[in-house]
């Protein structure tokens, strides 16, 4: 087990050294440094907090089925940051084909699947425990 982690370490070493040096070679790396930085920020921030602090107000008033909201959120947290670039881009660009896509209503229907994934995952739940309490009522009867 103890070599499977200096393996696993050291090619997170190499993998590092390499992104390093890559960011070295770009022509105005604190750019992408920013990006990363400010991505570190809106998850620690903003998004692993507004979970937990839904999660805890689930608990609190006795909502079932927190998992599944745990599960949307955190999935559209996600898919938020991914898509903050192109939803905070300027109003326009010097080359349409760079960002040829609706981005804000692809990025709305992407948090609509996910919404409409979540119920459909709380119905199925629902009726599996509904179909498990009549089975259970007719072996004790």
């Amino acid at each position: 087990m103890t070599g499977i982690r200096y393996l696993t370490g050291g090619c997170g070493i190499v993998m590092m050294t390499c992104g390093g040096l890559l960011l070295a070679e770009q022509p105005e790396p604190w750019r992408i440094v920013l990006w990363l930085v400010a991505g570190v920020l809106v998850h620690d921030g903003l998004v692993a907090p507004l979970v937990i602090a839904a999660a805890a107000l689930a608990g609190a008033a006795g909502v079932q089925g927190r998992g599944g909201a745990r599960l949307a959120l955190i999935v559209a947290g996600s898919l938020t940051a991914v898509a903050l670039p192109p939803l905070l881009r300027p109003g326009g660009v010097a080359n349409p084909t760079v960002l040829p896509l609706d981005y804000p209503s692809n990025w709305l229907l992407a948090m609509g699947v996910v919404g409409c994934l979540v119920l459909l995952r709380a119905a199925v739940h629902r009726c599996v425990a509904r179909a498990s309490r009549r089975r259970r009522r007719r072996r004790a009867a």
